[in-house]
């Protein structure tokens, strides 16, 4: 465990980079004087280039060596964290985010493929549950910390992820495993059972999760909201999620990741329009709370379907997944956002039929290959 906590803790990065601007929209709108729908896509600015990149990056990553890829990506991610916490124009931060996204594209799968590197299958489940809080840490505080910073200036906030990588870059990892025989193929992570996944957690991802920014909307417009109370609402779900993940690993462990799957994406249609129906801050709080759990029981069984799967390029297959999974959290803004300001109730409404109708896909998604032991199988997690 404590060889692996560095591991652990960069998995907090994407989540909070992500969604630390979620609670603070309307301060980023009349800081730099552009519209509200404007500030939302500094969401997409950076969850973009992430999942852009992070299609190639897993399987760069393994090229490279995976402890010099992320040790590098974590400095320059703390560059241009400072960049975007004194950006006088909102070109400049939105450029700032992009940025932080491509650097974040070469963390994310590497340290996946790490931990699955020395976590036997049984417990592979739960290993990556622990990786899931830790990420759900990260998602909670992001709206907290962005909301508490928006509430003197929102600059703060960057200053504070700055500080994260700082720490990150200093951090050890565990060694990197032999370099293969021959060198990662970036066609090795374009099989149909891993496309298959990608979709599932990208519909996911883009009408579940990623409707943070939505939900800070439906809270400032209802309730009136303080920044701070609004980021402390919006908190649930990570919270949520975070105490939810471990068994969420245990339930795709016992039952199988297709049954973690289906069962996440069918509840969390429900709670998805429970959003949108409800005017009772309790229960579009709780709501948005079980929402944070049908996430975790997605991912889970997600990323320990294709890390278990007999597909070549473990960590290029990784890599596809994830990026189709911030894939969807970018372009969820420019999907909603819109129909949102048209009808609120129809902003949720539509992507729980979504999420209700991908869940026969999540059905019949086969596994990348037949299963294998991770190298270092013998270890437990």
């Amino acid at each position: 465990m404590i060889g692996r906590a560095p591991l652990y803790l960069g998995g907090m990065l994407g989540p909070f980079g992500a969604g630390v601007v979620a609670a603070m929209l309307p301060e980023l709108s009349r800081s730099f004087d552009v519209s509200t729908t404007a500030a939302a896509t500094s969401l997409t600015a950076y969850l973009l280039p992430f999942a852009l990149v992070m299609l190639v990056s897993g399987t760069f990553g393994e090229r490279w060596g995976p402890s010099r890829t992320i040790r590098c990506a974590y400095a320059g991610y703390l560059v241009v964290a400072l960049a975007a916490a004194v950006a006088p124009w909102f070109w400049l931060f939105q450029v700032s985010r992009g940025l932080q996204g491509v650097a974040n594209a070469f963390t994310t799968p590497l340290l996946l493929t790490k931990l699955a590197a020395t976590t036997s299958k049984e417990r592979l489940g739960r290993t990556l549950g622990t990786y899931g809080a830790l990420q759900s840490i990260g998602q909670t505080s992001a709206p907290l910390i962005g909301g508490l910073a928006a509430e003197g200036s929102w600059r703060w906030a960057f200053a504070g992820i700055a500080a994260l990588s700082a720490v990150l870059v200093l951090s050890p990892l565990p060694p990197d495993a032999p370099t293969p025989s021959e060198p990662a193929r970036l066609r090795d992570a374009w099989q149909p059972g891993v496309l298959s996944a990608g979709v599932v957690i990208f519909v996911a991802s883009a009408c579940m999760i990623g409707l943070t920014f939505l939900v800070a909307f439906r809270l400032d417009d209802l309730f009136r909201f303080a920044p701070g109370i609004r980021g402390l609402a919006l908190t649930a779900c990570g919270v949520a999620g975070f105490v939810a993940a471990r068994p969420a690993g245990a339930v795709s462990d016992r039952f199988g990741p297709r049954v973690a799957v289906r069962a996440g994406m069918l509840v969390g249609a429900i709670a998805v329009a429970v959003i949108g129906v409800s005017r009772s801050s309790p229960v579009l709080i709780a709501a948005w709370a079980l929402a944070g759990v049908c996430g975790q029981l997605v991912l889970v069984g997600t990323n320990a379907s294709v890390l278990t799967g007999g597909a070549g390029g473990r960590g290029g297959a990784i890599s596809v997944v994830t990026a189709l999974r911030f894939l969807g959290m970018a372009v969820a803004p420019a999907a909603f956002t819109g129909l949102y300001r048209h009808d609120p109730v129809l902003g949720f409404l539509v992507p729980a039929v979504i999420l209700a109708l991908t869940v026969p896909l999540a059905a019949l998604s086969r596994r990348t290959g037949r299963a294998r032991e991770p190298t270092g199988a013998g270890r437990s997690g």
